[in-house]
Order: structure tokens, then C-alpha cells, then sequence
């Protein structure tokens, strides 16, 4: 089935995960921005970024709860939304049983959408092979990789291997907070990424909408689009559950 070997449908559908929270809202940010989604947000982060705005989503927070893969899919059932954001902390931090939950999601008959928010520090190729080797996995999911730039101070653990196994419909989403970069972003696009779809988001704190707009026409970067975060717009910043 791909690089794991994953047990019976069976067995898995018992595997439990730790849990954040699933909801249903808009999508805040990227191509799907707007439309009503069901946020999965699973829990623990292999990154401490110095902007996460998610930071009870990994240690020293706890688990909201723990969930097996069915109850998961049972709570996702029971909204109209046909699009997942499969989110974290980090969603792909749990191999196996990651791969698992990802399986039965895309092979929910009402759900046209999984966009996997995934923080370019794991390695994607496993999961790329599970969606090379699951026909619904295929149709419906895909990659939003967050690569981390120097104001993150994560980026020396960015897995520059993940630009090859990305594919027309992923998205590559860079977090700009300064200047720096900006121009580390710009001459990743120019050298290193040949597929997906690029997005440029602003640390509100540190650089603002405008000036990150003003920078992109000037460069100018014509396929880039600026992802605004519609949720923090919408809704307090810092509420939850939205």
C-alpha cells in the first residue's frame, strides 16, 4: 500500500491519536480560503517556531483528548462540510497512523478536499507514496507545506527534499516576517520550486499586509499569492475553535 505496512482496516480504525480539536468553519487562509471546512487538529509538533499562533497544540500543553481513527472519522461525519483541513501542530508527526487517518478521510464519499497543513520538516515522501497508491488519497489530498524561513528560527531543519514530491495541486506556503525573508522566499521560487502553487502570508506583528503586497508587485512575483488569514480578521486572534 505504500512505504508502511500499515495492519488490516480492521486493526487501524482502533488506532488512537491525540487530539487537539475538530471543529467545523471557514477556511482562514490559502486557495481554499473561505470555504466551509472541517479542521482536524491533531497533536504534537516536531517545531517550536517563534510566530506559531497554535502553541496548545504541542508540549508542555496536553491532549484535549485521545480519539481512535474511527471515532475521528465518525466526528467528521457528522458535519456538511466537504473539505478537511488536516492540520496540527504537525499532522503528519504520527507516520503510520497518520497515513491511516489520511486513507479513510479522503475515502469519506462527501469530502472533495484534504489539505494537509504539514511544516516542511518531515519527510513527505512516504505520504506521497500513499497518495501515488491510494486512487481517493490521489483525488482529493493535498500538501500545504509551510516552509520556514530564519524568522522562525526553524528553517535549518526544513527537509529541501519536499520541493520534488510536491505536485500541481500542492501549495507551498512561505510565513514572511521580514525582509530577509522575503528574499530567501523569492530565490527558493526561482531556483528550487517547479510545482504548486505559492503563498506568501505576513507575521502580522512584523510585516504588514501592505508592505508584503507593495514587495510582491515590485519584485515582481506574479504567481505568488498573498494568503491573508481570514479567521484572525473574522474572529479575535486568539480565539479558538474558529
Amino acid at each position: 500500500m505504500s512505504r508502511w505496512n500499515l495492519p488490516s482496516r480492521a486493526e487501524y480504525l482502533n488506532w488512537k491519536l491525540p487530539m487537539v480539536e475538530i471543529f467545523e468553519t471557514v477556511e482562514g487562509e490559502g486557495m481554499m480560503a473561505g470555504f466551509p471546512t472541517v479542521f482536524v487538529r491533531i497533536f504534537h509538533c516536531n517545531l517550536r517556531c517563534t510566530w506559531c499562533d497554535t502553541p496548545y497544540s504541542y508540549a508542555p500543553a496536553k491532549p484535549e483528548f485521545e480519539a481512535t481513527i474511527a471515532e475521528i472519522i465518525g466526528k467528521i461525519q457528522t458535519f456538511p462540510s466537504k473539505n478537511i483541513c488536516f492540520t496540527g501542530g504537525e499532522p503528519l508527526i504520527h507516520r503510520e497512523k497518520s497515513a491511516a487517518l489520511l486513507i479513510e478521510m479522503a475515502n469519506l464519499a462527501h469530502i472533495n478536499d484534504i489539505h494537509i497543513e504539514t511544516n516542511g520538516a518531515i519527510d513527505l515522501a512516504p505520504f506521497a507514496a500513499v497518495r501515488n497508491e491510494e486512487k481517493n488519497v490521489q483525488q482529493k489530498a493535498r500538501f500545504v507545506m509551510d516552509y520556514k524561513l530564519p524568522d522562525s528560527n526553524e528553517m535549518a531543519k526544513m527537509i529541501h527534499e519536499n520541493f520534488h514530491v510536491l505536485e500541481e495541486q500542492d501549495e507551498i506556503k512561505f510565513v514572511i516576517g521580514s525582509d530577509e525573508d522575503f528574499n530567501i522566499a523569492r530565490d527558493l521560487i526561482q531556483n528550487d520550486i517547479q510545482k504548486g502553487q505559492v503563498l506568501f502570508s505576513p507575521v502580522w506583528e512584523t510585516m504588514k499586509p501592505s508592505k508584503l503586497v507593495e514587495k510582491v508587485l515590485n519584485e515582481p512575483l506574479p504567481n505568488v499569492k498573498v494568503s491573508m488569514q481570514l479567521h484572525k480578521v473574522i474572529w479575535d486572534p486568539n480565539k479558538r475553535g474558529v
